[in-house]
């Protein structure tokens, strides 16, 4: 990251505000103009604040800077100028009454997911770990999934006047499972929740739930481990499961991503799950399912896969989407 922005030149030359506001923290940063980097990074606990607006103004109060647009990525859906972040707690809100608390005069707040995807064509080899080293189709859509606090998707299309993303509540769709084991902890998943959502799997909580119901399935008491612990438990022959279940799935679900959106330019994996079982994720069977797509493995199979480890590239998408809704700005 590059160093601080002075408030003199924040002043001076318009900076902008951007965030990504999950459902346990929330990211802000300050973008100097279109081809800034994302600078004066602060990552704060959204339940420390009431809203969306004042953990805004905190960021910005602590900053010193005044920023003459901002653009909040928001881990939840957003239409016709409202939003709701899923996880975080946080009442729904509307885009003018953080705009008024904030007093900015333009605003915009978008899905994070939606900030993830139009980032992809800027970031690079380095922000990338290939899973399947394919070469992406020229000219086509690209998609992201990410497990994290939620479970994320978004689409990116090409246009003849850019990129357009495609955002939506992917990680509400059911649960892939495939094989018997699946089945069964999907079975246990419906039993307690009522429904199978993805995300209640396939998440920090997710991978939990499915460690927990392993445990059942297996007529044991389960130890209440977190994500973070079971990620780190390799020996423990639990957790492994859990964690090769998890990959799995993912590959089954990401793989009808790519189906969805004709993603011939790649699926790539964000989330803060998975670069901490980069190892399990290569060694598990997240290819083969996300391939295993009768009688289209041909098509599926060409798609490159790749994770993500940019340390805030929905930062660098709520640039891009500035940069978009404001093409006439002069940047000192």
């Amino acid at each position: 990251m590059q160093g601080a922005v002075s408030p003199q030149e924040t002043r001076a030359g318009g900076v902008w505000l951007v965030a990504d506001v999950g459902g346990t923290n929330a990211r802000f940063a300050l973008v100097d103009g279109p081809d800034g980097v994302p600078s004066n990074v602060q990552s704060l606990p959204t339940r420390d604040y009431p809203g969306l607006a004042e953990a805004a103004a905190a960021y910005l109060e602590k900053s010193g800077v005044r920023p003459s647009a901002a653009c909040l990525a928001v881990a939840g859906p957003t239409a016709g100028g409202t939003f709701h972040l899923t996880n975080a707690g946080w009442p729904k809100g509307t885009v003018e009454a953080v705009r008024a608390h904030l007093g900015v005069p333009h605003l915009d707040i978008i899905n994070d997911f939606e900030a993830l995807a139009l980032a992809l064509p800027r970031l690079t080899a380095d922000d990338l770990i290939v899973i399947g080293e394919r070469a992406p189709a020229a000219g086509a859509p690209v998609a992201v999934v990410g497990p994290g606090t939620g479970l994320g998707v978004a689409g990116l299309v090409p246009t003849p006047s850019g990129w357009v993303p495609v955002p939506g509540e992917g990680g509400q769709v059911d649960v892939p499972a495939a094989t018997d084991r699946e089945i069964e902890v999907t079975r246990l998943l419906r039993a307690e929740k009522g429904a199978v959502p993805a995300e209640y799997l396939l998440s920090g909580a997710g991978l939990a739930r499915v460690h927990r119901y392993l445990a059942a399935l297996d007529g044991e008491p389960a130890e209440e481990l977190t994500a973070k612990q079971i990620c780190e438990r390799r020996d423990d022959p639990r957790c492994d499961e859990a964690v090769r279940m998890f990959c799995a799935l993912l590959g089954s679900l990401a793989g009808n991503v790519a189906l969805t959106f004709g993603a011939r330019g790649g699926v790539y994996l964000g989330g803060g799950i998975l670069p901490r079982i980069v190892d399990v994720l290569r060694d598990s069977a997240f290819r083969a399912r996300f391939e295993g797509k009768p009688p289209v493995e041909d098509y599926v199979r060409a798609i490159p896969t790749a994770l993500i480890v940019h340390p805030g590239p929905a930062l660098v998408g709520a640039a891009v989407r500035l940069a978009q809704s404001l093409p006439d700005l002069e940047h000192a």
